[in-house]
Formats: structure tokens, C-alpha cells, sequence
């Protein structure tokens, strides 16, 4: 049987995690991975997750199974931290999925089960996990145009040109917020014009939400999802909390699908829940259970908040500083676009030749299409980058 298996294509990404650490040069930089460092280049424990752990290693009693729809405290308290209060909350179905790729798995498991002839449509570009999992589930899929490579900024004319083409039951898949890769944002006019193209045409949005807290803080990084989901009877979520609780290992997500209906949510509800006993049964509890200490805890959630907003500003300070650095060394503004992006990444509109020329001439590591991660910028190196930008003619 196993004799007839084929070779895969290696993930980009991991294929340059395993170059960056075959690089012997002591000032190589390793712009590839999206994991958050601070300024020390660490990936660190956030303080209340620290005191949550602690607290839960005191008082949890036992390491039985949780129900197949998770913890169901994790699942209120991220509804809320989510959505809020703009859906009643008999409407919105919640489920624990291992990280935030778990939940878009689910969720397109869920699509197929519930439209099997649905096409999913997600931007051009796009995390390439999107396109990779709607494969696998044997669900249609359409690409629509979201970055102009010129302006470095949200294509919002072509986007709504592509979409026009959506039909009944399809599926349109957005970044809630901080675009992976580009770094580049719908504006809250994008969120209400495709609010009212998915009404008129019967579509439902489904929105990856991996960054919340990442962009302008945590109200603003939903303020366009939640528009969007009080205008329209459904929608689909997929959150994780890898990147603003920083549990990368500990695979934290969840999946929610608003339903026009409370009876409909049930329905939804018992989906789901086979959904996820089929592909894992049990999802993990450890980091889920922190996440809900946190949320639930006013001290620990004021604490989380805080070194959130920390973490932001460190991002928001470093995109500030390098668009400075990349005018000074090319006299030019056309890197400006760096300090109006948000999140972890941006995309340079460097070429692939370009990117090559910086990893071996530089020791600079960053994905083919010159997406950045800008969190991995040493504060003191951003001169030296910008110089080796130039040097590759960018």
C-alpha cells in the first residue's frame, strides 16, 4: 500500500525554518516564522497565562474527558470577546478546536455537510493553509483579488468586481483582521460594502480571526465582523488564540457559526459536535481552561489586556521605524505603506530573485513572495535591513 505514495510538495515555510537553521552566520535574521518576539527575540509567556497555569494546576481535580464540544466557558467567554453582545446569543453555536487551524477545518467540514456544492472563494493571496484544507475537504474553490502589488494596499475595486460573481450558498473566506500575508486591512467601508454584496447575494461570509488584538486592539480588530455580523442571518468564525494569548503549542481555537435562528444554532450545534467526534472526539483542555480563567478573572484579563496592548505597540513603534529607515536609505516613500499595515506581517513587493539575493548575500529570511514578519525585526538592525533592501534593488 504505502509503496504507491508520492513525495509532497514541502511547506514553504517549514522548508525555511530548516535553511535559517543550517545557516551558520551569526547576524543571520529570520524574518519567515509568525511567531511574536519581543525585542530580545524571544516567543514569551504572557504574565496571566504564567498565573492562570498556576492556578489551574492548583484546583483542576482531574484529567477526564471535557465534552465534545469543548469547554464550554472557553467557548462563552471567546463568543463574547468576539462578537459581544451585536447577536443574541441563542443564535451563535460555539465549539473548541485545536488551534485556529482546526477551526477552519471544521468549519469547512461543516460548509461541505451542510452545501456540498458550495464554492469557497478567499483572496489572492491568501494563508496558504486556506486553500490547502478547502482542497482536502473536496470543496470548490474561487480566488478573488485583494492586494494591488503597486500600491502595496487593499485592491477594493477588483475585490468587489470578483465577488460580483458569487452565487447562492457560496462561501467568501476574509481575515478578520492583520491580512496574512500582505499586512493590509479592509477598511470598515470594505466590511460594509461586502456586507451588503454577500446580502444581495445570498452568500455567507466566513471569517478567519487569527490576529484579534494584534491590529488596533481588541474592540477595533472586530469592529468590521461585527457589523457585518449583526446585517447578516449567518456567518461563520474561526478564532485562534495562538498569536494574542501567545499558546502556539498549546493549539487553542474555536469555531462558531451564527444561525438566522435559535432552532437552526441547535441543529448547527449537533453538527459540530459530530464534526469534531469523527476528527478528534476530544479536544485539548489545558490551554482552553486558561483562556477561560483569564477572560473570566478581571485582575488576570486587566493583566493579558495590558501586555497585549505591549506587544502591539511594540509592532505598531517597530513598522513606524522601519518605514523611516527604508525612506532614509532610498529616498523615496514607496515602503510607506509599512507603518499603515497591521499585525505581525507585511508584504514588500520584493521579487522572488530579490528575496534570494537578501538571504544569501544578507543571511535574510523571509518567504518568497517577501512577506515579512515584523515582529522579528531586531529594534537595533532596522538601518542595516533597509541598506540591504537597497543593495538587492529594492
Amino acid at each position: 500500500m504505502l509503496e504507491v505514495l508520492k513525495p509532497q510538495p514541502p511547506d514553504k515555510i517549514i522548508e525555511l525554518m530548516g535553511l535559517f537553521a543550517a545557516d551558520p552566520r551569526a547576524d543571520k535574521l529570520d524574518l519567515g516564522v509568525g511567531v511574536y518576539k519581543d525585542p530580545q527575540g524571544r516567543t514569551p509567556i504572557m504574565r496571566a497565562v504564567k498565573r492562570a497555569e498556576e492556578r489551574l494546576l492548583k484546583e483542576q481535580t482531574t484529567k477526564s474527558y471535557v465534552g465534545l464540544l469543548g469547554d464550554l466557558d472557553f467557548v462563552g467567554q471567546m463568543r463574547g470577546l468576539i462578537l459581544g453582545d451585536t447577536v443574541a446569543p441563542e443564535r451563535v453555536v460555539g465549539a473548541q478546536t485545536p488551534g485556529g487551524t482546526g477551526a477552519v477545518r471544521q468549519l469547512l467540514e461543516l460548509v461541505r455537510l451542510a452545501r456540498p456544492g458550495a464554492t469557497v472563494w478567499y483572496s489572492e493571496p491568501t494563508w496558504p493553509n486556506h486553500p490547502a484544507i478547502i482542497a482536502h475537504v473536496g470543496l470548490a474553490a474561487r480566488t478573488y483579488r485583494y492586494f494591488d502589488p503597486v500600491t502595496c494596499q487593499v485592491d477594493g475595486t477588483a475585490l468587489r468586481e470578483d465577488l460580483a460573481d458569487l452565487a447562492a450558498g457560496d462561501v467568501v473566506l476574509l481575515h478578520g483582521c492583520c491580512h496574512n500575508p500582505t499586512g493590509a486591512n479592509l477598511t470598515l467601508g470594505d466590511w460594509a460594502d461586502l456586507t451588503a454584496l454577500i446580502a444581495e447575494r445570498h452568500a455567507v461570509p466566513m471569517i478567519d480571526l487569527a490576529y484579534q488584538g494584534f491590529g488596533d486592539g481588541l474592540a477595533a480588530d472586530v469592529e468590521g465582523l461585527r457589523a457585518m455580523a449583526a446585517a447578516l442571518p449567518e456567518m461563520l468564525i474561526a478564532a485562534s488564540c495562538s498569536k494574542n494569548f501567545g499558546l502556539y503549542r498549546d493549539r487553542v481555537g474555536a469555531a462558531f457559526a451564527v444561525a438566522a435562528t435559535a432552532e437552526t444554532a441547535a441543529v448547527t450545534k449537533g453538527a459540530l459536535a459530530a464534526l469534531n467526534r469523527v476528527n478528534y472526539s476530544f479536544p485539548p483542555d489545558h490551554g482552553a481552561k486558561v483562556v477561560a480563567i483569564i477572560l473570566g478573572d478581571p485582575e488576570l484579563r486587566a493583566d493579558w489586556e495590558a501586555e497585549l496592548a505591549d506587544m502591539r505597540e511594540t509592532m505598531l513603534q517597530l513598522r513606524e521605524r522601519l518605514a523611516e529607515a527604508l525612506r532614509r536609505e532610498t529616498n523615496s516613500d514607496r515602503f510607506d505603506f509599512v507603518a499603515e499595515h497591521r499585525g505581525m506581517f507585511s508584504r514588500l513587493g520584493l521579487s522572488p530573485e530579490q528575496v534570494a539575493a537578501l538571504r544569501a548575500e544578507h543571511g535574510i529570511y523571509m518567504v518568497g513572495d517577501s512577506r515579512i514578519n515584523i515582529a522579528g525585526l531586531p529594534p537595533e538592525g532596522l538601518d542595516r535591513f533597509a541598506r540591504a533592501i537597497v543593495t538587492v534593488g529594492g
